[in-house]
């Protein structure tokens, strides 16, 4: 990526301080803000499922999912906003007005065409860098395909994409149907 001389890098600290004044959305990568893109009524209604089913079946147990408006600081100079995030065991009351949690245990990102490359390569480094997540997840809305990587004692196991199998999330000792995640009713 070409820097503007001009522009001094941030840090994540830094930016999650900011106030943007806006209902438009941001993330910080290695230092830079970019804006984010709208999301599509397809993307939106899938996020909608998974976040659904999941604090249903997360009720009581001590982990807890968070929709987009989650900040996650993935380093000292990026921050993103996953679709989805499985929080365990965390101390804070979630009606606080924190803005960011630590230590996500699951992180799903819902593709859309102008960011699966980078959510697949980029984001999916800085998830797996990250020592408490244990499963990664990836959404194709469009041809309603799921993929997951999941963290195994000698390394990570992923697993292709799949119009049948759903998201398994053996930590949480669940597994999003796919039928629940697609759902259109």
């Amino acid at each position: 990526m070409r820097r503007d001389p001009a522009y001094r890098p941030i840090t994540a600290d830094e930016f999650l301080e900011m106030d943007f004044g806006t209902d438009k959305k941001f993330e910080l990568h290695d230092g830079v803000i970019y804006m984010m893109t709208g999301g599509t009524q397809a993307h939106s209604w899938v996020q909608g499922n998974v976040l659904t089913w999941l604090r249903q079946k997360l009720r009581g147990s001590g982990c807890r999912p968070y929709g987009p408006d989650m900040a996650l600081k993935v380093s000292d100079t990026d921050v993103r906003y996953p679709d989805v995030t499985v929080y365990c065991d965390q101390s804070s009351d979630p009606l606080t007005g924190e803005t960011t949690l630590e230590n996500p245990r699951v992180v799903i990102e819902v593709l859309s065409p102008s960011t699966t490359t980078f959510d697949q390569g980029t984001k999916l480094e800085e998830y797996r860098a990250m020592p408490s997540v244990s499963t990664i997840a990836f959404i194709d809305p469009a041809n309603q395909l799921c993929r997951t990587v999941e963290r195994q004692r000698d390394g990570w196991l992923d697993q292709p994409f799949s119009a049948t199998r759903g998201i398994p999330l053996p930590s949480l000792a669940l597994t999003i149907p796919h039928d629940e995640i697609f759902a259109r009713d």
